[in-house]
């Protein structure tokens, strides 16, 4: 069994269940086969049935008989020495079988773990030999026909099921909050908490409860103030790169034709800067959730080919895009934040595509009928090793730092198309082609069917 609850819950149950057993046994083993007091009532009441049938009759055997059970709340039959009934009454086989032999077999399971509750008595009056078994029944209230406790063991059943099933929940229970909490973490969301109380519940799983709960407010903590971090240093550092752009500006006024290439090279780096900067500002905005998405009912096929037409003007004959039918794709999405993240990934593929070889992006729909939206990116680059494949979408993870140097990467690109796609409640993930290069999959949920503004381009 998987579940703990179940495996608590069932051991608990098996264990009272056996605890049951075991205390009618050993009180059928403890308690003395005969009562004396008992013994001297079932010998008169022999005597005295006998001499009133003897008397009597049958009839007056009967009559005696009921008062008797009447009185004493027991069962009586008396038999004469061929083992006929003769008092009348209806004696069943396990009776009939004891006035023979003494013993009943014709009993049921669970009369094996009871005390005994059958008795035979026997006299010999004039050489004739009479036989009385009394039948003892165990309380009504509390045993079923023939010694079975039939309601004693549902009463005993449903009580310690209900006991067990209680406290497998308290023990569970918590365990079940501690884990929507670990996985709502795990999901990007920082404020889950267990919800232990302060004050509650001292055990090991209190314990653990509020420990999780202390380390999660720490994690929030501690990104909360890497990100605010984050913002603040990028704001800052506008200022004096504002400064920077106005200087050189003078100083191309002023400069000579030897040093207009230097110049040149502060520009472009500071141009890489502002980029760097403008990215890192976008993250923040990204992490800060979903509150700033401006959503508007748009074409994902036209916003692709958009990208795609801006990337092919930088890149002549190297992106073609294809579809499997002429459908709009529509998607409910902030355009400009889609914008960024399906051209991230374009730009990013052209970038490492072989020579000679183009990026293909494919669209298609997952089911006819909704589901996902799907853009395939596919290069014939260099791939990535299989345990990188996730780490790509991290901020500034590179594979190679020279070849990002090269290309003026900063591994930002796919981290912020994987957070945009992440807001809009897609997907997305990389793996490497058969025949080589890297398969980036954008999946964006399809259009719902209530109307949204249409964006127009």
């Amino acid at each position: 069994m998987r579940s703990l609850f179940l495996k608590i819950f069932l051991s608990f149950w098996v264990a009272q269940a056996l605890f049951l057993a075991l205390a009618i046994v050993a009180t059928n083993a403890m308690r003395p086969a005969r009562d004396q007091a008992a013994e001297a009532m079932r010998t008169r009441a022999l005597t005295e049935v006998v001499n009133a049938y003897l008397v009597d009759g049958q009839d007056s055997a009967g009559r005696y008989l009921e008062n008797f059970q009447q009185s004493q709340h027991v069962r009586a039959y008396l038999f004469d020495q061929s083992g006929k009934e003769i008092s009348g009454h209806f004696a069943p086989p396990w009776v009939e079988e004891m006035a023979r032999k003494g013993v009943a077999t014709h009993r049921s399971w669970i009369d094996s773990l009871l005390p005994d509750h059958m008795f035979r008595q026997t006299q010999v009056v004039d050489g004739q030999r009479y036989t009385l078994v009394v039948d003892h029944p165990p309380t009504r209230v509390f045993f079923g026909p023939h010694g079975i406790p039939g309601l004693g063991i549902a009463i005993f059943v449903l009580s310690s099921g209900l006991v067990c099933y209680l406290l497998a929940w308290s023990m569970t229970s918590p365990i079940t909050r501690l884990r929507q909490a670990t996985r709502r973490l795990a999901e990007g969301d920082l404020s889950a908490r267990s919800g232990a109380p302060v004050n509650g519940r001292s055990d090991e799983i209190g314990q653990l409860m509020r420990d999780f709960d202390q380390m999660a407010e720490r994690i929030e903590s501690l990104v909360e103030a890497q990100s605010r971090l984050l913002k603040d240093v990028s704001h800052e550092l506008r200022s004096p790169l504002a400064r920077l752009s106005v200087a050189l500006g003078l100083a191309r006024h002023r400069a000579t034709p030897d040093i207009e290439n230097t110049l040149d090279r502060i520009e472009l780096e500071t141009d890489r800067l502002n980029q760097l900067i403008q990215r890192l500002l976008t993250i923040s905005r990204l992490e800060a959730g979903t509150d700033g998405l401006r959503r508007s009912r748009l074409s994902l096929r036209g916003l692709v080919e958009q990208v795609a037409h801006d990337a092919e003007y930088e890149t002549p004959g190297r992106i073609r895009v294809f579809s499997i039918d002429h459908d709009e794709y529509d998607v409910d999405a902030d355009i400009d934040l889609l914008r960024s993240a399906i051209e991230n990934v374009i730009r990013n593929a052209a970038r490492y595509t072989a020579d000679g070889t183009t990026v293909d992006i494919r669209l298609e729909r997952e089911d006819r009928n909704g589901g996902d939206v799907i853009v395939r990116v596919l290069d014939s680059g260099p791939g990535v090793p299989p345990a990188d494949l996730e780490k790509i979408f991290l901020p500034f993870f590179r594979l190679d730092d020279a070849r990002n140097r090269q290309t003026g990467g900063a591994g930002l690109g796919l981290s912020i198309a994987e957070r945009a796609i992440r807001l809009h409640g897609g997907l997305v993930r990389a793996s490497n082609r058969a025949e080589g290069g890297l398969e980036v999959e954008i999946r964006i949920p399809a259009a719902s069917g209530t109307p949204l503004p249409v964006h127009s381009s």
